[in-house]
């Protein structure tokens, strides 16, 4: 999971998948608690609830929201049952959701939904019903984004809370929040009636791609560049290339988590364990995903990676990947051996007016299961 803090009074939060395993809740293990690694950065409102205020779901596979039912409540906030009980065991009140109707659709005619997926899928038709039935004007519980437009006009009733695949984003809860990010929003793609497109995309882990630009300051909105894809794979990111190569600054970045846990199939179509160095790297997926900027850090939320079969993660894309970094002077990451394999700790990367700062082993942070985590530093006064 990545955990966001952005630089506002509120130290607004943005929360990007979850996966919470059962064996992380187990004192009696030696598998982290990153449950308590999340709720020690969160706040509580005035009723001592944890929250986030936003929650975004890349897509509905169980290791980007298992965890989900556990620790954050689903459903209205005037039904919230946990007051009673131990900060510890209060669930997490999600104020806003941000969720694509496409990339559950296309899920689900690949593999049936775990319960943490239904779940959420439930209770974003659940937020987009109240939406529709208000007239849009809602509070928080009941907040979402819905993200894309869906096939057959399903969401051509949804413009104020609908956010179109191409366009760009500043608010969060209602309140606009340029000063301090702006988010272009790059997939899910539409098929646009391509029916060989669109049960491709099915097949290939289609996901929400978002580049977010976080600013350290109101003096400098050019801050950090983020760009996160879920599980997207190469026939998106050959897409996305077709779509920007002209315009390559929207896929640039100075922090990308790897997609698909530094998979090879991002940046082929070939099976590594079959064909390995003979797998051909398809150079308009590579291109997509090689516009790091200067210093990038590129992080592979993933198990150790060793030269092996496995896929993911993949040590041919993780070559590819610092491949990409070495002109740039950037770096490499693996969370799970992040300081060493014996006993990973969470990644923090703060946003200052020089860019991305590297973390220090031991610093204090937003425990990202296997993934990264960005926590903004305050708005400098004056």
């Amino acid at each position: 999971m990545v955990l966001v803090k952005l630089a506002d009074a509120d130290s607004t939060t943005l929360l990007i998948d979850i996966n919470i395993r059962s064996a992380a809740d187990n004192a009696s293990l030696p598998t982290r608690d990153v449950a308590s690694d999340l709720r020690d950065r969160l706040k509580s409102d005035d009723q001592g609830r944890p929250y986030v205020d936003v929650f975004l779901l890349s897509h509905p596979d169980q290791d980007h929201c298992r965890g989900l039912e556990r620790h954050f409540y689903l459903g209205p906030l005037i039904d919230y049952p946990d007051d009673k009980k131990p900060q510890s065991e209060k669930r997490i009140v999600i104020r806003e959701i941000w969720s694509s109707p496409i990339v559950f659709r296309r899920a689900c005619k690949s593999h049936v939904l775990c319960s943490d997926a239904k779940a959420f899928n439930c209770e974003a038709k659940r937020r987009v019903k109240v939406n529709r039935e208000s007239g849009f004007w809602v509070s928080d519980g009941d907040r979402i984004k819905v993200l894309g437009e869906d096939a057959d006009g399903k969401t051509d009733d949804l413009g104020p809370i609908l956010w179109k695949t191409g366009g760009k984003s500043s608010s969060i809860r209602g309140r606009d929040l340029a000063a301090q990010f702006t988010a272009h929003l790059l997939a899910p793609v539409k098929a646009e009636g391509d029916l060989e497109l669109e049960d491709n995309l099915s097949k290939n882990h289609s996901s929400v791609i978002i580049n977010f630009m976080f600013a350290s300051g109101s003096l400098t909105p050019d801050g950090v560049k983020f760009l996160t894809a879920g599980d997207a794979e190469v026939l998106i990111w050959n897409k996305l290339w077709e779509k920007y190569q002209s315009t390559p600054d929207v896929l640039e970045y100075d922090v990308m988590q790897t997609p698909h846990h530094c998979s090879w199939h991002s940046l082929s179509y070939d099976s590594w364990s079959e064909k390995k160095e003979q797998a051909k790297v398809e150079q308009s997926a590579r291109n997509a995903l090689g516009q790091a900027r200067p210093g990038a850090v590129i992080v592979a939320s993933c198990k150790p990676i060793r030269d092996d079969d496995v896929d993911p993660p993949c040590i041919r894309a993780k070559r590819e990947y610092q491949d990409i970094l070495k002109a740039k002077g950037g770096t490499f990451l693996c969370t799970d051996d992040y300081p060493k394999e014996a006993a990973p700790e969470p990644y923090v990367l703060t946003v200052t007016s020089e860019g991305a700062s590297k973390p220090t082993v031991g610093q204090a942070a937003a425990k990202l299961g296997a993934a990264a985590s960005i926590a903004k530093e305050p708005m400098p006064h004056g």
